[in-house]
């Protein structure tokens, strides 16, 4: 298109001058659709049609004011798009305020840049991609050491909604964070009637304690005689905690919907091949929990 509109404004017939018009209004549109600011591409355009011009006749033909004239001249020659050539020194490139006049350059220099600013953007586009990637939801992921660490995320998940998930190994947790700990833990659970449902595993068990309780607001079932556990792990509906044994010692926490909901599923996966637990004198909160809501 630039190249035909090159052949038409050379031509003399009257005729012509709507069609040439028209050809610098589409190329015109061009230009800006391929990001030239308006007014440079105006400037450009009148420059580039009248083959040699000064900047306040460029200026004039542009539609823009004279000082506007000198600002975008010396944009479009930074970009290599006019060159000024004076009468004394045709290729200085001084000045442009200087007796001079300005001249196209090949317009093929656009695709020289577009090309550069395009190389530039490969580049660049896969490093702000992984900067908006940082900035959406991600997990959050906190490492706890030590017995005290162990304590503060248990006891973390007193604050989340009823009911919480657990595999519990309570030999070991017995051991780290320690029997008064649990006794406080468990305490605080009544407390707040913050439902646990939990997955033991028989050789790790605590010896006739913790067992299906309405009044610990607890269900136990044990898992097959195959699975052993000798790490804690609670799942809530945003967060999972996980327990090492005293051996390692160390607590992490883990905050992500989507890791919850799949630990959610294993845990469920899980429950549904263990067996129920016995219940003490208070039976099971979850019978209570069906009994209140019939009536009975």
């Amino acid at each position: 298109m630039l190249a035909l509109y090159c052949v038409n404004v050379n031509a003399t017939n009257v005729d012509g001058i709507r069609q040439q018009d028209f050809y610098v209004l589409e190329i015109w549109r061009q230009l800006v659709a391929a990001g030239l600011d308006p007014k440079d591409a105006h400037f450009y355009l009148a420059v580039l049609r009248g083959g040699r011009m000064t900047v306040a006749e460029a200026a004039r033909h542009a539609n823009v004011s004279r000082t506007s004239g000198y600002d975008i001249a010396r944009r479009l020659q930074a970009r290599g798009l006019l060159t000024r050539v004076e009468s004394d020194s045709p290729l200085d490139q001084k000045d442009l305020r200087t007796h001079s006049h300005l001249m196209a350059n090949d317009p093929a220099l656009l695709l020289d840049e577009w090309a550069v600013r395009k190389q530039v953007l490969d580049d660049v586009v896969p490093q702000l991609r992984a900067l908006h990637s940082g900035n959406r939801a991600r997990p959050k992921v906190r490492y706890l050491e030590g017995p005290s660490g162990i304590r503060t995320a248990l006891f973390e998940t007193l604050e989340w909604q009823s009911p919480i998930r657990g595999i519990l190994s309570m030999q070991d947790l017995m051991t780290v964070p320690g029997e008064a700990a649990m006794d406080d833990y468990i305490a605080g659970r009544r407390e707040r009637e913050l439902v646990l449902r939990v997955i033991r595993t028989r050789d790790h068990d605590w010896p006739g304690g913790w067992l299906t309780s309405a009044r610990d607001y607890r269900v136990v079932r044990h898992t097959p005689v195959e699975y052993e556990f000798t790490m804690t792990a609670v799942i809530g509906s945003r967060e999972v905690v996980a327990l090492s044994s005293a051996r390692e010692t160390f607590a992490m926490m883990i905050e992500s919907e989507e890791y919850a909901e799949m630990q959610t599923n294993l845990f469920e996966a899980l429950w549904g091949l263990s067996t129920p637990a016995d219940s003490d004198d208070s039976g099971s909160p979850e019978k209570n929990r069906r009994a209140r809501y019939s009536g009975s």
